[in-house]
């Protein structure tokens, strides 16, 4: 795990990660309805499974024993997996379901 992206997870700050829990119900919404387009390539849900099978997997980047340290790189690779499976989602999908789901559908 690279400095860098603990770095950049602790910029963030209290005020976007309260954002990121507020908004995580639509999030997974998101997550789930992009899972399941037809119109979204192979290769990002390939992702989210590769993601699910860390989080499950006993092997982990570091130990969770180092309290705080082990628990953190796990929110953290999710957490970037999880921006890189929008990322790499067709924007005009992503931009419609979204607009689905600010809709109330």
């Amino acid at each position: 795990m690279r400095l860098g992206s603990l770095a950049t997870l602790w910029r963030l700050g209290p005020r976007r990660l309260w954002q990121l829990f507020y908004h995580l119900p639509s999030f997974l919404k998101l997550f789930w309805r992009l899972l399941q387009d037809r119109r979204v390539p192979l290769w990002p849900k390939l992702l989210l499974v590769l993601i699910l099978a860390y989080v499950v997997a006993p092997v982990d980047l570091l130990p969770d024993v180092l309290l705080g340290l082990g628990q953190i790189d796990d929110v953290l690779l999710i957490f970037l997996g999880l921006q890189a499976f929008v990322r790499l989602c067709p924007k005009e999908i992503v931009r419609e379901h979204v607009q689905r789901i600010a809709g109330g559908r």
